[in-house]
């Protein structure tokens, strides 16, 4: 039996797009122990994973070099057979590097790949998605087909969302922790603005973006707009995001959750680009951007605290 790690230690949306990797695993070895590295704060997404035998926390908000140092201990002493870090930043190149483990595979951009037997190039900008890129670190394990993401709410978090599909309904998710990432607030408004009475508005976000949310319940004319942001867990949030008429989404996690519950979605792009390689996967979905070609868009792979230009127009001029 092949004893696998998988290490994703950035962001939530990264975490969940790194699941395609676990799918493809128990695909082709069901019988393997499986488990996922992930930074604290994350854990949530993974809870009762019917593939994943364990999952491992590394906490880098508090004494984060000294926890680096246990999880890394931790990882040596588990003899995985395969480790494959989707991570591309030194800290998971010392856990893999000195893993011990018989296969070592990583992005070549990982500064410590020197380290691994074996480097696959990570090309941004071709068009290729982030699954597809994720993919070819295992197909010589597998095949070259990537599979799409998957999450697993339980059935206590269908059952914390059942009250609110009595009716039929749309989600919202309008934050970002990237200013230049987020459709602006007014763009959001108008949008509301536009909805059939008929369906109810659930705005989605976690406990920082309950401002921003109630804000936006505030200075719409929309009466059935409920804002749920900090009320549910992740996963029980994409129980509801499974059966909505709509999904309303930036360039942010909450369109990965979308693509791994194959839920309907809109996702908005202001300055990052579908290219890039993390637009949905939804059987139904949507990409919307400006139409004019601005040459700031896009200002850089990832999103700023404010627009470089000053005039935001990407967020600005979509037409929602």
């Amino acid at each position: 039996m092949n004893k696998f790690l998988v290490i994703q230690t950035a962001f939530l949306g990264d975490v969940i797009l790194a699941t395609s990797i676990v799918e493809k695993l128990y695909q082709f070895y069901p019988e393997s122990k499986i488990d996922f590295l992930l930074r604290k704060g994350n854990e949530g997404l993974l809870e009762n994973h019917p593939i994943i035998d364990e999952v491992l926390i590394w906490n880098k908000n508090n004494n984060k070099y000294d926890n680096l140092k246990a999880i890394s201990k931790s990882v040596k002493g588990s003899h995985y057979d395969v480790i494959i870090n989707l991570h591309r930043f030194a800290s998971s190149g010392l856990i893999t590097a000195f893993s011990g483990a018989k296969q070592k595979i990583g992005f070549k951009k990982n500064p410590l790949s020197v380290a691994f037997t074996k480097r696959v190039e990570h090309t941004i900008g071709d068009d290729t998605h982030e699954i597809e890129r994720n993919q070819q670190l295992i197909i010589h394990l597998t095949d070259k087909q990537s599979v799409n993401p998957k999450l697993y709410p339980s059935n206590k978090d269908y059952s914390d969302v059942e009250s609110f599909k009595k009716s039929e309904y749309i989600c919202i998710a309008p934050t970002s922790v990237w200013f230049t990432k987020k459709l602006p607030q007014e763009q959001w408004i108008k949008l509301i603005n536009k909805v059939s009475d008929k369906l109810t508005i659930y705005l989605l976000g976690g406990s920082e973006d309950v401002s921003q949310c109630e804000e936006i319940k505030k200075i719409s004319n929309n009466k059935n707009v409920v804002n749920l942001s900090g009320k549910l867990t992740i996963l029980a949030s994409a129980a509801l995001m499974q059966n909505a008429k709509m999904n309303y989404v930036n360039d942010s996690a909450p369109l990965h959750i979308a693509s791994a519950m194959n839920a309907p979605v809109t996702a908005y792009f202001c300055s990052t680009i579908p290219n890039f390689g993390f637009r949905p996967l939804s059987d139904n979905s949507v990409v919307i951007e400006v139409k004019e070609k601005l040459k700031c868009r896009p200002c850089g792979l990832h999103g700023k605290k404010e627009c470089p230009e000053g005039h935001f127009n990407c967020g600005f001029k979509i037409e929602v």
